[in-house]
């Protein structure tokens, strides 16, 4: 059983920063991807990353903004926001797929294990 465990998450105002974090328990070539749900809307893409890191995947309403990199020596993943806005807040979750090359990167069905996820508020 493989678990994720995410941090980095918290309070910041519109135009900041954070930096999420993803630990991987077990080793393993797993492709990687971050997902959010804000309150009473469905969880959706956010950004995903094969194992080797060569191809890396964004949602349009965050390209330009975030940023995922990998460091396996670590078995951690990250997700860097920047320009945070409003609209960004949500809940985050990373998650595991045993598919390295991601082939259905932007589907939660590609993903076989999920974080408990982590908080992310931006206030105006």
């Amino acid at each position: 059983q493989v678990e994720l465990v995410e941090s980095g998450g918290g309070l910041v105002q519109a135009g900041g920063s954070l930096r999420l974090s993803c630990a991987i328990s077990n080793f393993g070539t797993y492709g990687m991807g971050w997902f959010r749900q804000a309150p009473g809307k469905e969880r959706e893409f956010v950004a995903a990353i094969t194992w080797a890191g060569l191809d890396i995947y964004y949602a349009d309403s965050v390209k330009g903004r975030f940023t995922t990199f990998r460091d396996n020596f670590k078995n951690t993943v990250f997700l860097q926001m920047n320009s945070l806005k409003p609209e960004d807040t949500a809940v985050y979750y990373c998650a595991a797929a045993k598919d390295p090359q991601l082939r259905r990167w932007v589907s939660q069905d590609a993903y076989d294990y999920w974080g408990q996820g982590t908080q992310v508020t931006v206030s105006s």
